[in-house]
């Protein structure tokens, strides 16, 4: 298969400075890919974060972000170019952006989106103006141009060629008066995961994605998809979610495929984890499903 490249994306542009940005040290000193021979490809540091929505996005730090995603795709590229795996440890979810970007640079990409949230929230609706819950709104080029239009490339994946899987923000998604998710788009939630179970579910999903004719599919991780009562370590917390033994079944099937191109991990975040314990487990569950795309392992 490929070797393992690990790319450090500790930004918190698109959330706020509470934690998420140790996320990266957090897994790696848990033993995260200790024995799956990865290679350390670098750490892409973010701008200087300033509170307050931009006044021509209504998006905090938005220029930031755009700047911050072609970076992020420029080191994604290298990796890419080497014939290696990237594995993208952010942060908060805006970092989807500069992974896509690099997809996008190659053709046409796919995207499984694993996130106890669908954020497809638009500028007017996000409370505080935060990115990180419209990451999936701009990746599909909904939402204020500076952020869904980067290096000309909007969308960055169309509406079609994603996959939302594991989603249950519904109930709180109508109070705030976010925009539905596209027709075109496929989304599976949580209840849906569970009507058909999450290896069905996954195989549904990653036969979808490899249908399109492109570089590969994208797997994009947020912590909280999981359930709140083994994962409590996110900033915005929901009852419910996906079992360990659930998530590792989807990414089990994500990952073994050949046409993935790369996966990131955020929202975790270490000061909700004094002891370490949730660390230690996430670190486990993604070397057990990474080792599927090594050499040595699979």
């Amino acid at each position: 298969m490929q070797e393992l490249a690990i790319i450090e994306a500790p930004s918190v542009l698109g959330l706020r400075p509470t934690g998420v940005q140790e996320l990266p040290a957090a897994l790696l000193d848990a033993g995260l890919l200790d024995h799956l021979g990865a290679v350390r490809a670098g750490r892409v540091e973010p701008p200087a974060y300033v509170p307050g929505r931009d006044p021509d996005t209504g998006v905090i730090n938005s220029s930031a972000i755009a700047e911050y995603s072609v970076r992020l795709a420029d080191a994604i590229a290298g990796v890419l170019d080497a014939g290696r795996f990237p594995v993208v440890l952010g942060g908060d979810c805006s970092i989807l952006l500069g992974a896509l970007l690099a997809l996008k640079r190659r053709g046409r990409p796919g995207l499984l989106f694993l996130d106890g949230h669908s954020d497809f929230y638009q500028p007017e609706a996000e409370p505080v103006g935060e990115a990180a819950s419209m990451d999936l709104a701009l990746a599909t080029g909904h939402g204020p141009r500076p952020l869904t239009d980067l290096e000309g490339r909007r969308p960055l994946v169309q509406d079609e060629d994603v996959v939302a899987l594991g989603f249950r923000d519904a109930a709180e998604a109508a109070v705030f008066g976010m925009q539905p998710l596209p027709p075109a788009l496929h989304a599976i939630d949580l209840d849906g995961v569970r009507a058909v179970g999450a290896a069905t579910a996954a195989r549904e999903a990653v036969d979808r994605l490899t249908g399109i004719p492109g570089p590969g599919y994208w797997i994009h991780l947020d912590v909280d998809v999981l359930d709140d009562a083994v994962m409590p370590a996110v900033d915005y917390r929901l009852p419910g979610g996906l079992s360990w033994a659930e998530l590792e079944q989807v990414l089990h099937t994500a990952l073994a495929d050949e046409r993935a191109a790369g996966l990131d991990v955020t929202i975790f975040n270490p000061r909700l984890d004094p002891d370490g314990s949730i660390a230690a487990r996430l670190a486990q569950c993604l070397n057990r499903e990474l080792s599927a795309r090594t050499p040595e392992q699979g």
